[in-house]
């Protein structure tokens, strides 16, 4: 913690206290607000630079904290890893040395180690946001799923949470766990065996489940995960067919889901594997309130964060 009380970084979900996330979820309440009028513009953050430092694909997450960053008036700068200097041989350290020499205020960064955000924060003035590090944590995909929640169930301590499908290979529901425990839900993953992680989820607090079914049973909030083949070392599925037949969540499993439970799911969506268009596209998808959600709790973040790092000179 700084002397603002906010800490310098936000690297993941577990090193949270319950009373940082719902300081983080309230303040996203305003910002929610200021992304619906007209004038979208906040100068909080004007005369900062932000650098998205993505070493991965990413459509939402990149492009919400760009937009994020530009609504509180920072400069925001995308390094496209494609075309820099690491294709070139440059070591993750010289990259962050570099962009620590051109005063960056905060850096964004996704990277596919584990730990890579840590590693990142110790070797920068900057104040570094994790965007997703490898199998760890993806903390604001969290923040946005609990902040997309509590606003349609105007709570979340008491709610069952099915998180379901390829839970050994996301970092989301990682970082869901943590954060959803912390306030008070009941969680549960529900998987194939084959795609449940090694660690013991039961010593992490959630309740496993192998059957889809079982896991939407009287769930509040059901959401799907997608199948990560990028990640996947083997056939850890028959096929994505068979997969669909057994994990996919069409309007028949749903409905064993309580009446008013919410859909969620953190993008990309492979249609038709794990989830039907009916469900994706139905009245009880959040799934679009999510990626507004997005804008709102990033914007948090990168707000919260500024009260921790020195002002421009």
């Amino acid at each position: 913690m700084t002397e603002t009380g906010v800490r310098r970084h936000l690297l993941g979900i577990e090193e949270l206290e319950k009373a940082e996330i719902v300081a983080y979820l309230d303040e996203a309440e305003r910002f929610l607000e200021l992304s619906r009028k007209p004038e979208r513009k906040d100068a909080s953050l004007r005369g900062r630079t932000i650098i998205n430092l993505f070493f991965e694909s990413s459509t939402r997450t990149r492009s919400s904290f760009e937009i994020a960053g530009k609504r509180l008036s920072a400069d925001v700068i995308n390094l496209s890893v494609a075309t820099s200097s690491t294709t070139k041989g440059e070591t993750l350290l010289d990259t962050v040395k570099n962009l620590d020499a051109m005063h960056a205020d905060a850096i964004v960064v996704r990277h596919p180690a584990s730990g890579a955000a840590h590693f990142v924060a110790d070797r920068t003035r900057a104040a570094v946001v994790n965007a997703g590090d490898g199998l760890h944590e993806h903390p604001t995909q969290a923040l946005l799923d609990a902040f997309t929640i509590r606003r349609a169930k105007k709570k979340i301590e008491g709610l069952v949470v099915c998180i379901a499908g390829d839970v050994a290979h996301s970092r989301v529901a990682r970082s869901n766990a943590h954060l959803l425990l912390k306030l008070g839900a009941h969680v549960r993953f529900c998987a194939p065996r084959t795609l449940l992680p090694a660690w013991s989820v039961k010593a992490f607090g959630v309740e496993v489940m192998d059957t889809l079914a079982e896991g939407v049973d009287g769930a509040d909030v059901v959401m799907m995960l997608r199948i990560q083949n990028e990640r996947l070392k083997s056939a850890m599925i028959p096929s994505t067919r068979e997969y669909s037949r057994t994990f996919g969540l069409g309007r028949r499993i749903l409905a064993r889901a309580k009446p008013d439970a919410i859909v969620l799911h953190p993008g990309p969506m492979n249609r038709g594997v794990e989830i039907d268009d009916d469900v994706a596209d139905g009245v009880q998808s959040s799934i679009l309130d999510q990626v507004e959600a997005g804008v709102a709790v990033r914007m948090a973040v990168l707000h919260r964060l500024a009260k921790a790092t020195p002002s421009p000179a």
